[in-house]
């Protein structure tokens, strides 16, 4: 089965990405401790794989917004979002290998996922039928998040960062 996605280079605008990119790899970014990285079928409880996450909006959390919200506002116009349902900053440190973490789905019902690279590292998006999107520093990934997809750790980078929304 194919997958349905769409793969954008030099997404947004060269200085809106500096600025975002300096921003998200920055110091000012609050960035929280994720034990688990999905809790999937198949996920084994003993694995060491973690991220550091910063939610910049999610409703089902205690808190709607990050104080960083306004500045991924680009992302709206850009993606042409009506509703959006989360967007969450991920931070996948460096490992001695490649690890490709369990696969998942962002929520049952379908409705578009961007995954959007601050960085160019040998981490990427792996699709359910198997398509690997590789991070590359200004790239945007559509496709149905309601799809199994799974991330990656990093090789030869300090971390793997992204932007990962869900919407409408």
């Amino acid at each position: 089965m194919k997958s349905e996605y769409e793969v954008i280079d030099n997404f947004m605008d060269k200085d809106d990405f500096k600025n975002l990119q300096s921003l998200v790899m920055g110091n000012d970014v609050p960035w929280y401790f994720t034990k688990n990285i999905n809790t999937s079928p198949g996920y084994d409880p003993n694995s060491n794989q973690s991220y550091l996450t910063h939610h910049i909006f999610n409703p089902r959390l205690d808190y709607v917004y990050s104080t960083l919200y306004k500045d991924f506002y680009v992302f709206l116009k850009l993606l042409g979002m009506k509703s959006i349902i989360r967007a969450k900053l991920n931070l996948y440190m460096r490992t001695d290998k490649i690890e490709e973490h369990n696969s998942h789905t962002d929520s049952s019902f379908e409705h578009k996922g961007c995954v959007f690279s601050f960085n160019t590292c040998d981490g990427y998006t792996k699709l359910e039928d198997g398509t690997k999107i590789d991070s590359v520093a200004n790239r945007a990934l559509i496709f149905d998040a309601s799809k199994s997809h799974s991330s990656t750790s990093t090789t030869n980078a300090k971390g793997r960062f992204n932007v990962n929304f869900n919407y409408f």
